[in-house]
């Protein structure tokens, strides 16, 4: 997979909805109510992070869920990459862009959303074919002001900022040409997923996919 298809598929992935969720999952059991509960809501692209044990099962699980797209995140490895495509994920989330990493994914025909936080990361990417990245951690970068900033000469790229964002701050990014979705944990608090409380989390992912853009 070349760069310039890498984007043309994560750009179709962040064009499904407003928000992506970033999803930490510690029980396979919560898996695929999780994921119905949030494709029910109208969030069909969901970003499983590779940071529990159990991660690669619950993407297994939630990608038998009709009408979701479920990605890895947290990629940092070759090893990750293979192992996340094995468990069926569609793309593949970053925090940062290596040569290795990129080198894999694009080996492994797994889009990647590569993780930037500045214009030399940005124009590196460009550089390689890539149009569209992650800004992360977002609000720790200097939120929607810094996202805006850097769009102004590098108006090619677009993003999908993650980390720090709410539904309080989530239209101060969507409102911003450069910005293609937001990525959030708030549609999936982790006291509404050990209740198994679903109705709750698809009430969340409705407000989510109504926000503007």
């Amino acid at each position: 997979m070349t760069p310039q298809d890498a984007s043309i598929k994560t750009a179709e992935v962040c064009g499904l909805a407003p928000v992506v969720p970033v999803l930490v999952v510690n029980d396979v059991a919560h898996a695929r109510p999780l994921a119905e509960a949030l494709v029910a809501g109208g969030l069909p692209a969901l970003e499983v992070t590779l940071r529990t044990p159990v991660a690669l099962d619950v993407i297994a699980e939630m990608a038998k869920v009709e009408g979701g797209v479920v990605g890895a995140g947290t990629l940092l490895t070759p090893a990750d990459v293979k192992a996340a495509v094995a468990a069926g994920a569609k793309f593949g989330v970053s925090p940062g862009a290596t040569d290795t990493l990129l080198d894999a994914c694009e080996a492994a025909d797994l889009p990647l959303l590569a993780g930037t936080s500045t214009a030399s990361d940005v124009m590196r990417l460009l550089e390689r074919g890539y149009t569209v990245a992650k800004f992360f951690p977002a609000e720790a970068n200097g939120g929607a002001p810094a996202l805006k900033a850097i769009g102004a000469p590098l108006p090619q790229m677009k993003f999908c900022p993650t980390g720090g964002i709410s539904l309080k701050n989530a239209d101060d990014y969507l409102s911003l040409s450069n910005t293609l979705c937001v990525g959030g944990s708030w549609v999936a608090p982790n006291d509404l997923v050990q209740k198994g409380d679903w109705k709750a989390i698809e009430e969340l992912a409705r407000e989510a996919a109504a926000l503007s853009r």
